[in-house]
């Protein structure tokens, strides 16, 4: 009887460097490729999702297989599947959020009692949170430090893997629920981007050809397509970082050129590493004193954030930028965060989860990561005095306001809006509820 093996799937949506399809592959004659289905995810997530599944399918398809689909509760789900075609293993990628690991102990308890195991290989990550620490032996909270060690960790020896060349289907039938479809009200990722394994790719021989010789210079200027816009597909795993950091660096650039974006790379291992050993800064501030914050309730100051109308138009030009395509660059989300927090001072929490609803690339541990770094409450968080101005900030990163009448055609009319609060008004407001705080 040929031995079957059972890979799941998560967000590890690729078939080339998957070390849990390797694994599963070369201990089975046979192979169940499986994604179940989230309970929820965001608006935007959704649309993305439904087209990376079906890229993966058409992936799998290509090397004689194919994509089963199922909803439920991963371990019930998992086990049942295990129990119909005879599987004696299921690998996985570890998913180093707090409800990835759950979710693995969920389904490694769910799996025991019929003697199948669970077997999780590494893979989204350069640089596995636990595996390092500071000379003390505690996590890092500091970037620049924690940076060095990550550097010191990863030297890029590791190449990356290939897709296998087939993948043997199981005998008989077993069944499958339709990919999903694309939601109606979500942003259409594939206006610009190409979803799944291939367009990933893609967009990273773009990034290097176009792009990342003036990365460092460009990257904060948000007119410009100078960031790699990988996001998405990282957050999905349709690459993995050890392809993308593989690729940078054999770029032939030089080292003072490619450091800045594995820098980059090194920032969003260090909010996986951040929310690895502090859980509950999914919903509290990692420093316990902001817990004091006199945060305020304004329903229409936030409304009129999310609807990009503050009256700061680098701010706007980013809400309706993420609200028409699920996306943001960067040092908006750095401007329009801070807007939100220090000069409306609405609870980074709330806008923590309107971020999550809306992003395509959303990551857990990247999203809060930043939302507490901008309010001056995370690990190596902007001090509380740095309070951005916008106009400034716009002056400065959008000189020639391309990317604002881009967003904001009404800019400059009466049809737009004056600031919703005035700058130096709400910089002494917050300085004052921040001192407060510390004392």
């Amino acid at each position: 009887m040929a031995t079957t093996a059972i890979c799941w799937f998560r967000r590890d949506l690729r078939l080339a460097d998957n070390a849990a399809l390797a694994a599963a592959l070369r201990g089975a004659e046979a192979l169940v490729p499986v994604y179940v289905m989230p309970a929820r995810c965001g608006r935007s997530e959704a649309g993305w999702l439904a087209h990376s599944l079906a890229s993966l399918d058409a992936g799998l398809r290509k090397h004689g297989s194919q994509l089963m689909v199922r909803h439920g509760p991963a371990g019930e789900v998992l086990s049942a599947l295990a129990g119909e075609c005879g599987a004696r293993t299921v690998h996985c990628t570890r998913m180093w959020s707090p409800a990835g690991l759950a979710e693995e102990h969920a389904v490694a308890d769910a799996l025991a009692p019929g003697r199948v195991g669970l077997v999780v290989a590494e893979g989204s990550l350069l640089v596995a949170p636990d595996a390092i620490s500071t000379g003390a032996g505690s996590p890092y909270r500091v970037f620049t430090p924690y940076f060095r060690a990550w550097e010191g960790l990863w030297d890029g020896s590791a190449l990356p893997g290939g897709a296998p060349e087939g993948i043997p289907a199981p005998g008989g039938t077993v069944a499958s629920e339709p990919l999903p479809p694309v939601p109606a009200v979500a942003p259409d990722p594939t206006a610009r981007w190409t979803p799944g394994e291939p367009g990933a790719a893609r967009r990273l021989e773009v990034f290097i050809d176009d792009a990342l010789a003036h990365y460092d210079e460009h990257r904060d200027l948000p007119a410009l397509d100078a960031t790699s816009r990988l996001s998405p597909h990282l957050a999905f795993g349709e690459i993995s970082p050890r392809q993308v950091a593989a690729a940078v660096t054999g770029s032939g650039l030089p080292r003072e050129v490619t450091r800045p974006f594995l820098r980059q790379l090194a920032w969003r291992e260090f909010a996986a590493h951040v929310l690895h050993h502090h859980p509950h800064t999914l919903s509290e501030p990692l420093r316990p004193e902001f817990a004091r914050m006199p945060w305020s309730d304004d329903p229409d100051a936030l409304a009129a954030w999310r609807e990009g109308r503050t009256g700061y138009p680098l701010v706007d030009a980013g809400m309706r930028q993420l609200a028409d395509t699920g996306w943001m660059h960067n040092r908006v989300r750095l401007v329009a965060a801070s807007l939100l927090t220090k000069h409306l001072l609405v609870p980074w929490q709330t806008g923590e989860r309107y971020f999550a609803e809306s992003l395509v690339d959303f990551d857990a541990a990247s999203n809060v990561f930043n939302w507490q770094w901008v309010a001056g409450c995370g690990a190596d968080a902007a001090p509380y005095f740095r309070i951005f101005n916008p106009t400034v900030q716009a002056k400065r990163f959008d000189p020639d306001g391309e990317y604002v009448r881009r967003w904001v055609p009404e800019v400059g009319s009466d049809e737009y809006p004056s600031p919703i609060i005035d700058h130096a008004e709400a910089r002494e407001r917050a300085l004052a509820a921040y001192s407060a705080v510390r004392r």
